[in-house]
C-alpha cells in the first residue's frame, strides 16, 4: 500500500491526481497506525519547514516515520519532504528535521530571486532510479526559497545561482526538490519509477 502522509497541508490532491493517473493505489494516512501498514510512503510538501514539523510531531508520526524509513520501506519526499529528511533549515532554526541525513537546508543569497519558480533543467549523476527512462537532462516544475546544498546521496542537481540537490537516492531514500506532480510526463515517469522501484 502505498501512503501519502497527509500533515493537513501540502498539494495532496495534486499528487492523488499523479497517482491515479498511473493506476498505482494509494491512501492518505495520519497516523503511526497508518504508516506502519504502508509498503510505500510519500511526503509531499509545500509551505514552511516549522511548521511541516511541528505538525508531524502533533501528529505524533516523528518517530514512526523515522523508523519506517530507516527500516528500509521506500519512502518519497517531495519538495518539502526532502527537505525534512536533513537535520535542520534556516527557514526555522530552532525546529528539528527528521535527521535521517546530515546537513543544513539553506535560503537562497539575498542576491537571488526568490522564491525559485518555473521550469528549470536537471543534471543527473549516472545511475539514477528516479530519472530513468527520461532525456539526458529533463526539464521540472521548481517553486521554492531553500535548498540543499550537493552531498553524497545527491542524484541529480538544478543550478539556480549556485548547484544544489534537485534529487536524492539513498538505498530506500528518495527526495525531490521539485514538483513532479505538477511536471507533466516527465514528472509522472519519474513517480512511476518510484513506485516500479
Amino acid at each position: 500500500m502505498i501512503a501519502i502522509l497527509d500533515y493537513g497541508a501540502g498539494n495532496l490532491r495534486s499528487v492523488e491526481n499523479t497517482l491515479s493517473e498511473i493506476g498505482a493505489e494509494y491512501t492518505l494516512v495520519r497516523d503511526a497506525a497508518g504508516l506502519r501498514k504502508a509498503t510505500r510512503i510519500i511526503l509531499p510538501g509545500v509551505g514552511h519547514f516549522g511548521q511541516m514539523m511541528r505538525a508531524l510531531d502533533h501528529m505524533q508520526v516523528r518517530e514512526p516515520l523515522t523508523e519506517r524509513i530507516r527500516g528500509g520501506v521506500p519512502f518519497l519526499g517531495i519538495c518539502l519532504g526532502l527537505q525534512g529528511l536533513f537535520g535542520s533549515s534556516e527557514e526555522a532554526p530552532e525546529v528539528q528535521g527528521l535527521g535521517i541525513f546530515e546537513g543544513k537546508v539553506r535560503r537562497f543569497p539575498q542576491t537571488a530571486r526568490v522564491p525559485h519558480m518555473g521550469w528549470n533543467e536537471l543534471e543527473p549523476r549516472p545511475g539514477s532510479q528516479l530519472l530513468a527512462k527520461l532525456d539526458e537532462r529533463p526539464y521540472v516544475y521548481f517553486a521554492h526559497s531553500y535548498y540543499v546544498p550537493e552531498t553524497t546521496v545527491t542524484a541529480a542537481t538544478c543550478t539556480y545561482c549556485m548547484a544544489y540537490t534537485a534529487v536524492l537516492e539513498s538505498a530506500n531514500i528518495f527526495g525531490v526538490q521539485f514538483h513532479p506532480e505538477k511536471s507533466g510526463p516527465v514528472g509522472l515517469r519519474i513517480v512511476k519509477n518510484f513506485v516500479e522501484l
